[in-house]
């Protein structure tokens, strides 16, 4: 048999190593510029949060807060909360010029509220439906609300099937016995306005089967009493 010839460890290790270095050596340039791309693109991420995303939110913040007290003071005026005035920014505002911050999120919640009390139906509709849902706990509770207004805007407007599918997902959005009885409730009287008898009573019953420590189940055995 021929002689084999058995290459030395370290030998093939320093090929290895040779052609490592050359090929190092050949796409550095390249490597450089890759890591230049990335260090740029995290720096200008980094920048547009500290510079330009986290003023905006700042400073919408601040604006919304001054139509919150419109909103929520004991004589509200809606008027004054959509638009402001001098003393002081309406939810409009902060939509208009800040939108896509947090705050201009929920100022479009707000607007639709405002518009719901002054009877416009089409607005409220409008702004309530530009409402993203956000995640946490409290997130949960004005999603649902949100969507409980849709529906009782749907109802104003006579559309009682739309009214019951907005009330439904207020339920899933926030499932729990303050929340979600009231929406079953609302569901129930809009079936029974829209002369569907047995789907009323069906909310009805799941109300007080579901929810027996809520409140709306002792009224939901009333409006049982009234449906039959």
């Amino acid at each position: 048999m021929a002689n084999q010839q058995v290459s030395d460890p370290q030998e093939s290790l320093g090929q290895a190593m040779s052609k490592t270095e050359l090929f190092l050596e050949n796409n550095g340039r390249k490597f450089s510029y890759i890591i230049l791309a990335v260090l740029a693109i995290a720096a200008v991420i980094y920048g547009y949060r500290a510079l330009i995303s986290q003023p905006r939110a700042e400073k919408a913040a601040e604006m919304i807060a001054e139509a919150q007290l419109r909103f929520e003071a004991e004589n509200p005026d809606f008027e004054l909360a959509l638009t402001g005035d001098a003393n002081g920014a309406g939810f409009l505002n902060v939509i208009e010029q800040y939108g896509s911050t947090p705050s201009g999120n929920l100022a479009k919640h707000y607007a639709g509220i405002c518009y719901l009390r002054k009877g416009d139906w089409a607005n409220a509709a409008k702004y309530l439906a530009q409402y993203s849902a956000v995640k946490g706990l409290a997130g949960a509770l004005i999603n649902a609300q949100n969507l409980g207004l849709q529906g009782d805007v749907a109802v104003e407007q006579g559309n009682y099937a739309a009214a019951v599918k907005f009330y439904e997902k207020a339920v899933k959005a926030a499932d729990n016995n303050m929340t979600a009885p009231t929406y079953l409730r609302k569901a129930g009287l809009a079936e029974r306005a829209a002369g569907n008898a047995p789907a009323a009573t069906a909310y009805f019953e799941r109300i007080i089967r579901e929810y027996p420590a809520s409140m709306e189940a002792q009224e939901a055995e009333k409006l049982l009493g009234k449906n039959k």
